[in-house]
């Protein structure tokens, strides 16, 4: 059976371990996938697949498709009503949509998910650069603005671990040295900015800033991505702070109204 972060925990002989097995099988690209690749990607004896496809299918988190399965609607359901990301959506939206306007350039909202970034809202006109992130989505957090601000105010011990380990190259100015890229963890936290420089996608950079929580950890980060053949990310440094501040300000005014 394939492992996945959500049910590496788990014991691989349990219904829940199948059934997370076969939703986290499905690839970010795929409209639909047949039972016999589901069975390689999960490596469940095709009836005990067959079966739990069935009840997945009965609860709607998946849909039957010509050629086989694809995920189902009700799993959009179940994640608009995850509290955390729903609310930070709805409050960074307006002035995602701000820096949008200024820019005319991809504007993302990411959270830390393990050693990953996950991107929660995206924001992107016709002529947006193309990018490897989508909503859902995870890049490694090294290599992208959004990744360095949340890696940057990670526990020391989470930022060891990930460094201590071989880094992904994903373009040739991605980096993979410890020792530089500790020297720009430090230069983030002491300017609240982060930049990238065509390192997870070739021709495309970013500007980063985080979103604090009431504690002073981070919640998430804001950043821009345009080409580089368009797009200065140090024009835009400010704007992306002060939205980002914006988005801050007022998820703590909202916790302070509930404690009232």
């Amino acid at each position: 059976m394939s492992t996945t972060p959500a049910a590496q925990e788990l014991d691989p002989r349990s219904v829940l371990a199948k059934v997370m097995a076969v939703l986290h099988a499905f690839a970010v690209d795929d409209r639909s996938v047949s039972l016999a690749e589901l069975a390689r990607r999960t490596q469940l004896p095709k009836g005990t697949l067959h079966r739990v496809c069935s009840d997945l299918v009965t609860a709607r988190l998946l849909d039957r498709a010509s050629d086989g399965y694809r995920l189902g609607g009700h799993l959009f359901e179940l994640g608009m009503r995850a509290s955390v990301e729903r609310g930070l959506v709805d409050v960074a939206t307006p002035f995602m949509e701000d820096l949008y306007e200024l820019t005319h350039e991809t504007v993302h909202l990411g959270v830390r998910e393990a050693a990953e970034v996950m991107y929660v809202a995206k924001i992107g006109g016709h002529r947006q650069a193309p990018s490897p992130s989508r909503v859902g989505g995870r890049l490694p957090l090294h290599c992208t603005a959004i990744g360095k601000i949340l890696l940057a105010h990670a526990p020391a011990g989470l930022v060891d671990e990930y460094l201590s380990r071989p880094l992904e190259r994903r373009t040739p100015r991605t980096v993979i040295a410890p020792g530089l890229l500790r020297q720009q963890l430090t230069q983030v936290r002491e300017t609240g900015l982060a930049f990238e420089y065509e390192e997870s996608a070739v021709g495309i950079v970013c500007v980063a800033a985080p979103v604090l929580d009431v504690e002073h950890g981070v919640a998430a980060a804001l950043s821009v991505t345009g080409p580089v053949t368009r797009f200065d990310p140090r024009r835009h440094a400010n704007a992306v702070r002060a939205a980002a501040a914006g988005v801050q300000t007022t998820l703590a005014r909202q916790a302070a109204l509930r404690e009232d």
